[in-house]
């Protein structure tokens, strides 16, 4: 994953700020690779379209990925007779290497992208955008998954992308509906913060992308679209497949070893509720109950089977030493990254040393429940020695909970915000200016489309305005007869 870059925290979620007279709210960038054909009637109904419904300033982008058949010329004369379309030429293919460098470089407050076959009606469009300009969400995405979708494609199409969002589900805990839909946009701010942090060039950036955003705490806004399958598509559908397997892998992996600097990006806003101090609701209180009971019970069954094994060549009180003790290890680190969202290595031996003091004490909980039934009923049987140890695990494990909230997984925002007020703070930033803002490359301007060139990830940092932003309507339609395909 990439680390190198050092994104500073997002500015607090506001309304855009104001953009220079000519320059556009909304940048839709069309990644084209070989799409001489279908380029010219889709951009022109994109145009036409956003001419009739956008209400304000607007902008095409073709990226084209690398063509070798006439797209470049078709690409050219596009930008010749429409107003507000341009073009980049990039060197080397890939849709999320074209879509990292045009949305770097552009300084629209709000980009997207689109399919250049717009298998998306584009009704859709004004309502995926509206929350970014608002300031009320940082992404938008469609989904052909939600209910009141209505979509016409192929069974295989519709297995492959229902199994590929279970896959993201079930492995990255992801809780977006629609993932691969080419039909999103991002808030220019949230990009310059999490493109850094995105590996993939492929198919599979978009995916890498919501799902960092989600893990980040940002807020991810759906809208349902009317989707038609291209036949023609031009799509690897094995080989994609294959690579976004790859890709969930790697994410899945770096989630998990912590190896990202999520910590840096979640909860960046300062508005949100749960990050205001109120009095006498302690925060995360019952998510961690719901997951310290799932791993307890989990821990609870294989400390039982511990100890019946053991129980076959020891005795009562060795038995469960034993098994208290390997389950208590499993137990703490279950916790410690379930739980309580510890992620990393740092800190991994303390928490295990303190969790044996917490083990230490079930122990005697149920040591002593144990010598109490053997000198009450001499040889008891084992299931009697099974419900004893029951109890006095359920009373461990309150206790365990308690000891572990307070004592070993301390709330830790708590504990940086009193480091914080210790420390001289150094001046605040302007609103809308990261704090610690990651080192873009230099600008590449916007030019017409036959003369300009641009290297994958190079990127841009145009500085934002303090003033409020002042959009005035320009065409007052609102709808669109759509593609009667």
């Amino acid at each position: 994953m990439r680390t190198d870059s050092s994104p500073g925290t997002l500015p607090a979620r506001e309304h855009l700020p104001a953009t220079d007279a000519g320059t556009p709210v909304l940048d839709v960038v069309i990644p084209v690779y070989n799409e001489e054909k279908d380029l010219r009637p889709c951009v022109r109904r994109l145009h036409e379209h956003l001419t009739r419904t956008f209400p304000y300033a607007f902008r095409i982008t073709i990226a084209d990925n690398a063509s070798t058949d006439g797209t470049p010329l078709v690409a050219a004369r596009l930008a010749a007779e429409l107003p507000g379309v341009t073009g980049f030429r990039l060197e080397q293919k890939g849709r999320g290497r074209a879509l990292r460098t045009v949305w770097s470089a552009s300084e629209a407050p709000v980009l997207a992208y689109m399919d250049v076959d717009l298998s998306t009606d584009l009704n859709a469009l004004l309502p995926l955008v509206a929350p970014l300009i608002s300031g009320h969400s940082d992404l938008a995405i469609g989904s052909r998954l939600a209910r009141a979708s209505r979509v016409v494609r192929g069974p295989k199409r519709e297995f492959i992308s229902r199994a590929y969002n279970l896959i993201l589900r079930g492995s990255l805990q992801a809780r977006f509906s629609d993932a691969q839909c080419g039909f999103k946009a991002i808030r220019r701010d949230v990009a310059q913060v999490l493109l850094p942090l995105v590996e993939d060039t492929g198919w599979f950036f978009d995916t890498e992308l919501l799902v960092l955003a989600e893990r980040a705490g940002l807020r991810i806004h759906e809208v349902p679209v009317d989707w038609v399958d291209d036949p023609d598509s031009t799509v690897h559908l094995v080989r994609t497949a294959t690579d976004d397997l790859k890709g969930v892998w790697r994410v899945g992996r770096a989630l998990a070893t912590g190896s990202l600097p999520l910590d840096r990006l979640t909860r960046p806003f300062g508005d949100d509720p749960r990050d205001r101090d109120i009095q006498d609701v302690p925060r995360g209180l019952a998510r961690q109950l719901v997951g310290f009971c799932v791993v307890g019970g989990l821990s609870t069954l294989f400390y039982l089977l511990l100890y019946s094994g053991f129980r076959q060549f020891a005795g009562s009180q060795t038995a469960n030493a034993l098994a208290l003790l390997v389950s208590a290890v499993a137990n703490t680190a279950a916790n410690r990254r379930l739980t309580f969202g510890v992620r990393g290595r740092g800190g991994a031996v303390r928490h295990q040393a303190q969790g044996l003091v917490v083990f230490a004490i079930g122990l005697a909980l149920t040591s002593g429940s144990l010598a109490a039934l053997n000198a009450a009923g001499g040889s008891p049987a084992h299931s009697t020695e099974l419900a004893v140890l029951i109890a006095a695990n359920l009373a461990a494990t309150v206790l365990r909970f308690l000891l572990f909230r307070a004592w070993v997984f301390p709330d830790r925002g708590a504990e940086q915000g009193a480091a914080t007020a210790a420390v001289p703070q150094a001046p605040v930033a302007p609103a809308g200016v990261p704090a610690v803002p990651y080192r873009p490359v230099p600008h590449q301007p916007y030019t017409s489309y036959p003369t300009t060139q641009i290297r994958a990830d190079e990127a841009a940092d145009a500085g934002w305005r303090d003033a409020t932003m002042r959009l005035q309507p320009v065409h007052p339609h609102d709808t669109d007869p759509g593609d009667l395909r």
